[in-house]
């Protein structure tokens, strides 16, 4: 199980939209995720599909309820609001110290990278203090840029959630 969150307005709706394969235009309009959205996400050849539970960045508070058997959580950060940055870090934070998500893979999701400047990603692993939370921490972290209106980084992000070991371990399980 997987669960995607991040702050308020962070783009985390319309990225699972993108990474499940809705068309996305200039027309897409999304709201903010008040409660649960459920997603399934296929790998690249539609043999595999992964359940991602989108939890709304307002319900912040309550994440650590929906922690257990969770063995990858995508975080979305909205490189585009500077302000926003920081209270995501401190979130991060929050949830990487929970017993429960010791062994967890993260990717954390420098997003909306389509509106941002050249030089927003190195900013923005500035700002959430990224080199320290390498040290820090127990969980591996993949940093990967994307947008979930381009599409950028959306066959990234599939391949790290069908990573080698995942697959061997569903195929696993599946017997």
């Amino acid at each position: 199980m997987c669960l995607c969150l991040g702050p308020f307005k962070s783009g985390k709706t319309l990225l699972m939209k993108s990474l499940q394969g809705d068309e996305i235009d200039d027309a897409t309009h999304t709201v903010p995720t008040n409660g649960i959205n459920i997603y399934t996400v296929k790998n690249d050849t539609g043999e595999f599909d992964m359940v991602i539970k989108e939890i709304g960045g307002n319900m912040a508070p309550i994440w650590k309820h929906y922690f257990d058997k969770i063995h990858k959580i995508i975080y979305v950060v909205d490189t585009s609001n500077l302000c926003q940055i920081s209270a995501a870090g401190v979130l991060l934070y929050s949830f990487l110290v929970e017993p429960r998500l010791r062994n967890v893979k993260v990717a954390l999701i420098l997003n909306k990278m389509d509106v941002s400047y050249r030089q927003m990603r190195n900013e923005a692993l500035l700002m959430l203090q990224y080199a320290r939370l390498q040290k820090e921490v127990t969980q591996k972290i993949t940093v990967l840029e994307t947008s979930g209106m381009t599409g950028q980084g959306i066959e990234s992000l599939r391949s790290w959630l069908f990573d080698p070991e995942t697959l061997r371990i569903t195929l696993k399980a599946n017997k």
